[in-house]
């Protein structure tokens, strides 16, 4: 679970974003692409989302220096529909023909209703709000999903099964925050979770609906982008490109009134902060609310980038012959 770092220094996006920005360009990404890839990891940062933020680069710049992803790929539509687009990444970041697809599956939903994109061959997408995000700024309803590269064995736990597990949905309101649900179905059930055990004795039902949930992800992300379950089977240039995504948007006229829908989503996120919050949280909130809370605070404030975080961009920037946007 991301949590502001207790200890940190304040820094501004538009220096995060200058960092990003020379980083992914030292390492061959076109600047095009190295401001929009700069664009999203920090907005991500802005959001309080720092596991999927700018000390991401650190990795990303690693795996296009050394060739495990394509630092130059030509990103395609292979496939089009009137409702559906699937986007090839070339063996670059996923963040491109994600990025890209979602852009013209909203097209899509705008002119007739919903829109599906469907992306291939690439490396990581990032954070899978970013898109339900960007959808919800045009009043859609969305579902985003991505799946990654298995190895499973005999033998092997069946929390394996579950996958990486991103996903999100969203749903927006008129006046309040939009409904951003954004998070890792098996995220507290990964190898090395201090609680997994535990958790699978206290709460099975628990542990099983994200599974079920992680086996989502990989089918409608991974399966249905062309991962196969055994990776001997995988045909790639880059070593790297492991991974697919998934959009589904929608209008909300499909349905019901749009500003009908709206008040009621407006009504709901502000009776919800009435509510008793968890033991050890101050207030309650409906998720996204308080993700947009930070990204309002930070833009005036800063981001507060911890040592780890600090320690991440220090050492790329060594490595590349860059500076850290500090002292």
């Amino acid at each position: 679970m991301n949590q502001p770092p207790e200890t940190a220094i304040r820094v501004f996006e538009k220096d995060l974003h200058s960092f990003v920005s020379q980083a992914a360009q030292k390492v061959g990404l076109p600047q095009e692409k190295a401001e929009l890839l700069a664009k999203l990891l920090v907005t991500n940062d802005l959001r309080g989302v720092f596991s999927h933020g700018t000390q991401q680069i650190a990795t990303y710049a690693r795996l296009m220096r050394d060739g495990k992803l394509n630092a130059n790929p030509n990103v395609q539509v292979v496939n089009e529909t009137p409702v559906s687009i699937t986007m090839d990444g070339d063996g670059g970041l996923g963040y491109f023909p994600a990025y890209e697809g979602t852009l013209k599956s909203i097209e899509k939903a705008k002119a007739g209703g919903v829109g599906l994109m469907s992306s291939r061959n690439h490396g990581h997408f990032g954070a899978a709000g970013i898109y339900s995000k960007l959808t919800a700024e045009h009043d859609l309803l969305t579902f985003v999903t991505s799946g990654a590269q298995l190895s499973l064995s005999d033998g092997k736990p069946i929390y394996n099964a579950g996958g990486g597990s991103p996903m999100s949905f969203s749903s927006p309101g008129s006046d309040e925050d939009p409904l951003i649900l954004d998070f890792g179905a098996m995220h507290d059930l990964y190898g090395g979770s201090p609680h997994r055990d535990e958790l699978a004795r206290l709460a099975p039902g628990m542990v099983f609906r994200a599974i079920g949930l992680g086996a989502i992800c990989q089918s409608w992300g991974g399966f249905l982008a062309g991962v196969p379950l055994e990776e001997k089977r995988a045909v790639k240039e880059f070593s790297g490109a492991n991974q697919g995504a998934l959009v589904i948007t929608f209008r909300i006229d499909l349905f019901a009134d749009p500003t009908q829908f709206k008040q009621e989503m407006d009504a709901y996120t502000q009776q919800v902060k009435t509510l008793t919050p968890l033991e050890g949280f101050n207030q309650s909130h409906l998720p996204g609310g308080p993700e947009a809370e930070r990204e309002r605070t930070y833009r005036e404030a800063g981001i507060p980038v911890g040592a780890r975080h600090q320690e991440k961009l220090e050492n790329l920037a060594e490595e590349l012959g860059i500076e850290v946007p500090w002292h």
